[in-house]
């Protein structure tokens, strides 16, 4: 086997995976936005949300696209390597090509409007506190939510343990929720000394540690990207020298 065949070979491996990979985030996106009870549908329950935080509800979408373009790209590689295509492979260099561009900007948007992104995300806090102090303990999917989260990242509250101060379940029970205390019964004098962290702030620590592996996952789709769009132009370049 030479090397028009290995990089055949390896476009349709690739490019497989890259098709089932699409798959499965056109699933996931086709869920989230079928599933009233998925968490953006608790978001869009929200009152008096910012403008920004509709922006956010639009993930379901994106989901979609993503996977839409993960299985156009998967089948015009594929494709185009078993049957020699050089109009599939060229499209699929440009798609591929145009993802790059589109990904290198969003980057230098996040480093330049950071301090924006950040506002907006304590603009949504504000409203998710409003909806914590008005439906924790009455609404049943808020409570499981906010319970679920709190467990899993060992947090209370976005903010803190006062998030839930003038809530049904404080008003009912005289209690916060047992995760913003380390022993014991939760009662405001040992919330406050128990030094738990708020979800959002815990969620950033979390980003923080894993900003390496982050960063790494990064470059790696990057470089992955580079190389895709380089065999693909060699295997188009051979294919056309090989017709003409």
């Amino acid at each position: 086997m030479g090397c028009f065949g290995f990089l055949k070979i390896m476009m349709f491996l690739f490019n497989g995976i890259i098709f089932l990979a699409g798959a499965g985030i056109l699933a996931v996106g086709i869920w989230v936005k079928v599933d009233s009870g998925s968490i953006l549908g608790l978001l869009q329950n929200l009152n008096n949300g910012p403008p920004e935080l509709k922006q956010v509800l639009n993930v379901g979408y994106l989901l979609i696209a993503v996977g839409a373009v993960l299985l156009l790209l998967g089948f015009l590689g594929c494709c185009g390597a078993v049957r020699e295509s050089k109009c599939m492979l060229l499209m699929f260099f440009v798609i591929i090509l145009i993802v790059f561009i589109v990904e290198v900007a969003g980057a230098i948007v996040i480093l330049v409007f950071k301090g924006v992104i950040q506002t907006t995300i304590s603009q949504v806090g504000v409203t998710i506190v409003d909806s914590i102090r008005k439906d924790y303990g009455k609404n049943a999917d808020v409570t499981g939510l906010w319970n679920t989260t709190m467990t899993v990242l060992t947090c209370c509250g976005f903010n803190n343990y006062t998030d839930f101060t003038g809530s049904p379940f404080v008003q009912n029970t005289s209690l916060y929720p047992q995760q913003c205390c380390k022993t014991g019964p939760c009662r405001e004098y040992n919330a406050t000394v128990s030094n738990i962290s708020g979800c959002y702030p815990a969620l950033i620590k979390v980003f923080e540690a894993n900003s390496i592996v982050i960063i790494a996952v990064a470059l790696g789709i990057a470089a992955l990207e580079l190389i895709s769009m380089i065999v693909s132009m060699t295997l188009y370049c051979k294919i056309k020298a090989k017709d003409s």
